[in-house]
């Protein structure tokens, strides 16, 4: 008995899965000729599906059919019946005026679409819905309507912010796209953070200067309006930070700070931080000194004058020989903010600075290297803080010629990091003392396991001194040219620069022809750049280019000229043309982004 019951059920499931694998066998078929383009087809058999099971789904194909293939009455006649039974459909209006605009009677479609939007009501899915069904016409006009007449109706005028700011913006009204988010942050202040989102998005996603202007626009009115609330002021500042814009910035920041004073200098620091990493130093400097002027009780008092002594070094760090007065007026204001802010873990940035000026300008190794052992001998010294610091001591050591000891304290850092970028540094730098010690093969070994470092700058230095060794041995599997040519590097590295130029010298006339001869075009190059003889290293560097186009180092030599003839020779010019070579012949280098930044800034 219970076997027949079985039975039953199996067969009467069967039964019933035909007619539902038929309807989905039709739907698949009807799907195939739509997308096929055989419109016909698919109207004859949505019309079919939706008299059977009607559907939304089936409506929109049978209607879309019949637009495809002009039959324009019984699109709308189809929109009209559909209307009858489902009046909740506003989106129905509108598929009505699409079909009357396309036979031209604009005025009726209008009609239709008033009605719509007079329609609307409480129904949130119903606003989306005929809302997306306007866009989906392209008339964002209509749209916005919709979203407007419902903030009316349901008496919140701070419903639909986003979608309408969407609308405004593909409408090109950016003022009004922009006044939708100031008027939320009129009512949500808190919102601050989730409107500059939204309008980063906006910026970065688009080219049109009227967006920049139009939020500019809208900005100015507020701030006049409103000049006592924070919040624009804050919105002016953002904005003047994402245009790169820092001396206004700084003009609102301390605008604020004196509307402000419980604020302590917090906007300060926070444009004076941006602008330091933009290279805006004068700006970040003058930030910093600002919120220093509050006194020594100030909440960022410490790390104000830390920034400001940071600025300043970066300001000269920039430019290499220095001035000899500035270099030591620079020396004597570090000793004297160590006097008043002490060497403490605060102050390491500090300290790290001023053994960087003591050694590679001021002449003073043996003083840098002591600063450095009083930052290993802190207290509560950070482990990234010391592996940083061990780096640097191991590069003075380089320079003063104590090369195991240079090596032993890269090997500490590498076995404490291993698998940590820092670790990679200093394996790379062991590497390169090993290549200046003449043990090429070994230096390539290990060059050649950080070509896949996680770092896109160790690996690209790896791969390229790698490349410098396998490329230069000689038939005789020996390194003749490329031991002399390593000697006259690490004279270069060691501020020797008249020694160093007469070694890279040595190698050019010593020999018909060799690969190391790009190479030593571009080192002579930056003697010279460091000499201050610039016109000579913008000759050097335009035959590196000019005669080894496709060497590894071309787009080396092309970007240390463009920004050699920006910064130094002020040929604007020469420095465009370099850039835009760069941009153009060089897709792959990793100087690409940076050029295109400076091509713009030029342009």
């Amino acid at each position: 008995m219970a076997g027949r019951k079985i039975l039953v059920i199996v067969v009467f499931a069967m039964l019933w899965a035909l007619p539902c694998r038929a309807q989905q066998s039709q739907e698949q078929l009807a799907q195939h000729y739509y997308s096929n383009g055989d419109f016909a087809q698919a109207a004859e058999l949505y019309e079919g599906m939706y008299k059977r099971a009607p559907n939304k789904f089936y409506y929109q194909m049978l209607f879309r059919s019949y637009k495809q293939l002009e039959r324009y009455k019984e699109a709308e006649q189809l929109a009209e019946r559909r209307l009858k039974q489902y009046a909740k459909e506003l989106d129905l209006y509108v598929d009505m005026g699409s079909v009357m605009e396309q036979r031209g009677e604009v005025k009726k479609a209008m009609k239709k679409y008033d009605a719509a939007v007079d329609a609307v009501g409480f129904d949130m899915k119903q606003i989306g819905d005929l809302a997306q069904a306007f866009e989906s016409i392209g008339r964002q006009d209509y749209a916005i309507k919709v979203y407007l007449t419902a903030r009316k109706v349901m008496h919140n005028e701070y419903l639909f912010v986003s979608e309408l700011a969407t609308l405004y913006q593909r409408s090109g009204e950016y003022e009004a796209m922009m006044q939708e988010y100031f008027d939320l942050l009129d009512k949500q202040p808190k919102m601050l953070n989730q409107v500059q989102i939204s309008l980063q998005r906006v910026l970065k996603e688009t080219t049109n200067a009227a967006v920049v202007d139009g939020l500019r626009s809208a900005l100015v009115q507020r701030v006049q309006k409103q000049p006592d609330n924070n919040t624009y002021l804050e919105m002016m500042i953002w904005f003047s930070l994402q245009q790169k814009d820092f001396q206004f910035a700084m003009v609102q920041a301390k605008a604020v700070d004196a509307r402000f004073p419980n604020q302590e200098g917090e906007v300060l620091m926070r444009v004076a931080k941006i602008a330091q990493s933009n290279g805006a130093y004068d700006v970040a400097r003058e930030c910093y000194e600002a919120v220093a002027k509050r006194g020594k009780d100030g909440a960022y008092y410490f790390d104000s004058r830390v920034g400001e002594m940071d600025v300043k070094f970066a300001a000269v760090n920039r430019n290499f020989p220095i001035e000899n007065k500035k270099l030591w007026r620079l020396i004597k204001e570090y000793e004297a903010a160590f006097d008043e802010l002490g060497k403490n873990v605060q102050t390491i940035p500090l300290m790290r600075n001023y053994a960087d000026l003591m050694a590679y300008y001021a002449d003073s190794l043996q003083q840098a290297v002591d600063m450095l052992y009083d930052i290993l001998d802190l207290p509560k010294i950070s482990p990234q803080q010391r592996d940083e610091t061990k780096l640097a001591l191991g590069d003075l050591l380089l320079l003063a010629g104590e090369v195991w000891d240079a090596s032993l304290l890269y090997m500490q850092v590498e076995k404490a990091n291993k698998s940590e970028v820092i670790g990679s540094k200093a394996k790379f730098k062991n590497a390169k003392l090993s290549y200046y010690n003449h043990d090429f093969l070994w230096a390539k070994t290990q060059l050649d396991v950080l070509r896949s470092s996680t770092s896109k700058l160790i690996a690209n230095d790896a791969m390229e001194l790698s490349l410098l060794i396998s490329d230069n041995m000689e038939e005789d599997s020996t390194f003749d040219m490329l031991e002399h040519y390593a000697e006259a590097e690490l004279l270069l590295y060691r501020n020797m620069l008249d020694s160093a130029w007469m070694a890279f010298d040595a190698i050019a006339t010593g020999a018909l022809s060799h690969p190391l001869f790009d190479e030593v075009l571009l080192q002579k190059a930056k003697i010279r750049i460091r000499q201050e003889r610039y016109e000579e290293a913008d000759s050097l560097l335009a035959q590196l280019v000019a005669l080894y186009p496709d060497d590894i180092l071309a787009d080396d030599g092309l970007m240390l000229r463009a920004q050699l003839n920006e910064e130094q020779l002020n040929n604007v010019v020469r420095a465009r043309e370099c850039y835009e070579k760069l941009i153009l012949d060089y897709t792959t280098s990793l100087y690409v982004d940076e050029a295109r930044k400076r091509y713009n800034v030029l342009k």
